[in-house]
């Protein structure tokens, strides 16, 4: 029988939620490093979009069993914040006239072969504190195209098995479908062995009776011969007494 909970990946193994992992650190150490502790509110805006860029994604995948459109909702959620904090590492560039690393520049490629391939914090954290802003900021930046591109591959994937399998609606529909077609092949089945279940029953019955009359046979002449028994032992002892008189 179909379960009425879809099979979504676990949050850990996504590719996107581990680079949005990394990408909450970085943002974090970078504020604390690069943008004034007072004063500035930039700091809890690049700090909240990376959290909630993050914490959407866990939470769409986890509703995402139950509810397609809830997992679509927060996953855009997520895209949202990833898209403002884009914006904020693009203006600290822009502000500060660092450059843009863009694919002309020797440094971008580098940075976007190992930005692929690596997606956990493990893998960012021992350079946290030694990249200058200008690294740190274009990193960050391209974690966040990254993470967007990500999900919304991603998101249509959702979109193409939605339309095939439907919603949680659906699926119920399905899994009740699939237990009445199982009741029912099941009387079906119960309901065909009833005549051979009927034949068994009149056999046994015939059989039955067949034993019952060979029972009252051999009673009838186990009891025959203890009376004839009991009249010889009658006529032995009469026999026996009239000797004794004589």
């Amino acid at each position: 029988m179909p379960s009425i909970f879809r099979s979504v990946p676990k949050w850990q193994d996504l590719r996107f939620y581990q680079k949005a992992e990394v990408l909450y650190h970085l943002t974090y150490v970078f504020c604390e490093r690069f943008l004034p502790s007072r004063g500035d509110r930039t700091v809890d805006q690049m700090v909240q979009a990376a959290r909630s860029g993050k914490q959407n994604i866990v939470e769409g995948s986890e509703d995402g069993k139950t509810s397609t459109a809830m997992e679509v909702n927060l996953l855009n959620v997520a895209r949202s914040s990833i898209g403002e904090l884009r914006q904020d590492f693009e203006d600290f560039i822009k502000s500060r006239h660092l450059p843009l690393w863009t694919p002309i520049d020797k440094r971008f490629q580098p940075m976007q072969d190992y930005t692929k391939k690596h997606n956990h914090l493990s893998d960012y954290e021992p350079y946290f504190q030694q990249w200058s802003a200008e690294e740190m900021a274009n990193v960050g930046l391209t974690l966040c195209y990254q993470v967007d591109a990500m999900m919304n591959r991603y998101l249509k994937k959702v979109e193409e098995i939605f339309i095939k399998e439907g919603g949680v609606k659906e699926r119920m529909h399905k899994a009740r479908t699939a237990y009445r077609k199982q009741q029912d092949e099941r009387l079906a089945q119960l309901e065909r062995t009833v005549p051979q279940l009927q034949q068994q029953l009149s056999a046994a019955t015939a059989e039955a009776k067949r034993w019952q009359a060979a029972y009252e046979d051999l009673k009838q002449r186990a009891l025959n011969a203890y009376n004839a028994q009991q009249e010889e032992i009658k006529a032995l002892k009469r026999r026996l007494e009239e000797q004794n008189e004589e």
